[in-house]
């Protein structure tokens, strides 16, 4: 008993060690903002994440733990297929999509794949502001397969491999990542406890026409040398690497009401480290209502308070639909980012 209660308080302590580190955020502290690339990595594919605040490394059971926690798939009984559709910022759209199937003994296996698009936008110049009659866009893709398997009837340990790309018009850059996560239900009152480091991975740089130029190496004399072919020679860059830690505790209020408390601390590469909270109601595993606050205790952000609700249906046989529904205040820089997910079971 004596080495549980140790166990569980260590692991109480590394949750909530990173709210006291990001208490003692201070001016002279740098946050590295604006130092990566591949920044729709970052962007939460689940309405009932974004709801309880991106608090949702130690509740993750079902398609989205893919991307927040891999190890939580292996958790899920069946075949899950999920969709997320996004209005992000600056009238920008991110989708998901994601398919998870169990193994048997043998543990479950998923495949996601997601897509950022800002649109079509004018090309515009020094010499034509209003635009040169062509137009650009960009795309960013990523590609995820994910394994995980309970190791005990407690301990839950997976792995994704990502293939990320982006585009913006003629350039394009490449990159492999890792995650890694567990899960690990505690003897103590039913919390569970869970981690993943998501994105851990080579650098990334663009590459493509839009950097090729001639080059004249004496433009003072006409004739006496080659136009010399040349291209500007482009930096790599991090992908968002993040480490997130977190506890779950569900209380069983009778047999058709269920209450669950969630707390993440969240330690990312590029951005000072803060805690994620939410809470969700669950009325007989049909009608969900969720709030949180995401980015507690991190200087100048814009993100703050979250709310959603679900609904699950039972549509033939064993086969369910749920929707979920995410809003999340994002201060000036959008009037509001909204989230639909839509899941099927089988």
């Amino acid at each position: 008993m004596k080495r549980k209660l140790l166990l569980f308080i260590t692991a109480s302590v590394f949750v909530f060690g990173g709210l006291a580190r990001a208490q003692r955020i201070s001016s002279e502290s740098i946050s590295k903002v604006g130092t990566t690339v591949g920044q729709f990595l970052k962007i939460d594919i689940s309405a009932r994440s974004v709801a309880m605040g991106g608090s949702f490394v130690a509740v993750t059971t079902d398609a989205s733990a893919m991307y927040t926690n891999a190890a939580g798939i292996a958790r899920n009984n069946g075949y899950e297929a999920m969709f997320t559709h996004t209005q992000w910022i600056a009238g920008t759209s991110y989708d998901f999509g994601a398919v998870t199937f169990k193994m048997g003994d043998m543990g479950a296996m998923g495949v996601m794949v997601s897509s950022f698009a800002s649109g079509d936008m004018d090309v515009r110049t020094v010499e034509q502001p209003e635009g040169t009659g062509e137009l650009f866009n960009t795309q960013d893709i990523m590609v995820g397969l994910t394994y995980a398997r309970n190791l005990t009837d407690n301990f839950t340990i997976g792995f994704t491999g990502k293939y990320i790309n982006q585009r913006i018009w003629h350039m394009s850059a490449a990159t492999m990542a890792l995650d890694v996560g567990v899960m690990y239900n505690t003897p103590f009152w039913g919390t569970v406890l869970g981690a993943s480091i998501r994105n851990f991975g080579a650098k990334m740089r663009l590459d493509g026409r839009d950097i090729k130029y001639a080059y004249d190496p004496d433009n003072r004399n006409s004739g006496n040398v080659f136009v010399v072919n040349s291209q500007y020679e482009m930096l790599y860059y991090e992908i968002p690497l993040n480490f997130q830690v977190g506890l779950a505790r569900t209380f069983n209020i009778n047999d058709q009401n269920r209450f669950t408390l969630t707390v993440d601390a969240v330690t990312p590469n590029d951005n000072f480290e803060a805690v994620n909270a939410g809470f969700e109601y669950d009325w007989d595993d049909m009608f969900f209502i969720r709030g949180g606050y995401k980015s507690l205790f991190r200087a100048n952000t814009e993100e703050g308070l979250t709310a959603g609700v679900g609904l699950n249906v039972r549509l033939e046989g064993t086969t369910m639909m749920q929707l979920d529904y995410a809003y999340a205040d994002f201060g000036r820089l959008s009037d509001n980012t909204q989230r639909f997910t839509l899941y099927l079971r089988f």
